[in-house]
Parts: C-alpha cells; sequence; structure tokens
C-alpha cells in the first residue's frame, strides 16, 4: 500500500477502503508485527483508542520478546498514537528516546524512523528548526543506507513542506 503525506500538516493521505482491506486481511492475528501493523492502520483511520490498545499489546509483547531493537520500534508505534492524540510533547519525549537509543545501538533504520517522526511532532508544534534539523538526520541516514525510495520521498516532502512554512511564517 503506498502511502502520500498532506504537505500541510505531514499525516498520511488515507484510502480507507485500502486501509480497511488490510485490516481484514490481518484478521485476529497476534503477533507483534500483526499488532504493531493494525495498530498504524487503526491510527491512520482515527480509530485512535483501539490503536492504542493494539500498540500496548504490541510494546508488551515485544518487552516479553527481550529484543530491544523491537521493542524500541513498538515504543515508536506507541508515540505515534500520542502524537495524532494530540499528545505532543509526550509523543516527542518518546520519539527522541528511542531515536537516542537507536542511535547508541546502531539501529539505523529505527534511528531514521525515530528522526523522522520527532520532526514531524516538532513541525506540529511550530519547532521548525529543529524539526529540519531531525528530517534532514533521518533522510542523511535513509540515503546512506540505501533506504527505499518511498522513505527518501517522504523525508523529502517534509523537508519541503517544513521551507515553505518557514517561508511563510518568516
Amino acid at each position: 500500500m503506498s502511502i502520500a503525506y498532506d504537505p500541510e500538516t505531514l499525516h498520511e493521505i488515507v484510502d480507507e477502503d485500502a486501509v480497511q482491506a488490510r485490516l481484514d486481511e490481518l484478521g485476529d492475528s497476534r503477533s507483534t508485527a500483526a499488532l504493531a501493523e493494525k495498530a498504524g492502520l487503526l491510527r491512520m483511520l482515527g480509530r485512535l483508542d483501539e490503536a492504542l490498545t493494539l500498540a500496548e499489546q504490541s510494546f508488551r509483547l515485544a518487552h516479553f520478546a527481550g529484543d530491544r531493537e523491537l521493542l524500541t520500534a513498538a515504543r515508536l508505534r506507541r508515540a505515534q498514537v500520542f502524537q495524532y492524540q494530540g499528545k505532543l510533547e509526550r509523543a516527542l519525549a518518546e520519539m527522541s528516546a528511542c531515536r537516542a537509543t537507536a542511535a547508541v545501538e546502531n539501529w539505523q533504520s529505527v534511528e531514521a524512523f525515530a528522526a523522522q517522526h520527532e520532526g514531524k511532532v516538532l513541525f506540529e508544534l511550530g519547532r521548525l528548526e529543529e524539526a529540519r534539523d531531525s528530517i534532514s538526520h533521518a533522510l542523511d541516514i535513509r540515503k546512506r543506507i540505501g533506504a527505499s525510495r518511498d522513505q527518501i520521498d517522504s523525508s523529502q516532502l517534509a523537508l519541503e513542506a517544513i521551507m515553505r512554512r518557514s517561508l511563510r511564517d518568516g
């Protein structure tokens, strides 16, 4: 499923039918990966209470599995739900902590994801210079590790949106 982003909010533009179809495909799957994906899909649909419940379940499963990288990724997905709930400071704190952990552990794709979403929260908070720094960091990592074209494009789109808002508000 290809994802487009609103250039004003940096939130996903959702094809609700496609998202619902993917939720239906996942069905009752309860693996950490399935719970995480379902949480993200529910978040995109605006079903934030359900998304948070599944993000918390995914977080607990990752914790019990003992895989710190998986746990960090689960924290990031939960933080995204906080962001969409409007709990921006809480989301930012979680994303920043995850970014720092990923940097120390050299989990580059997780670090890039954390920096990207940290930047999006900073953007929502109007902290545009910090947002630009975070998104630029994500883009640098994504280019260095050969991330997918979609990931690189999403970072570039976010940087363009930040520059537009900086010019407009500046």
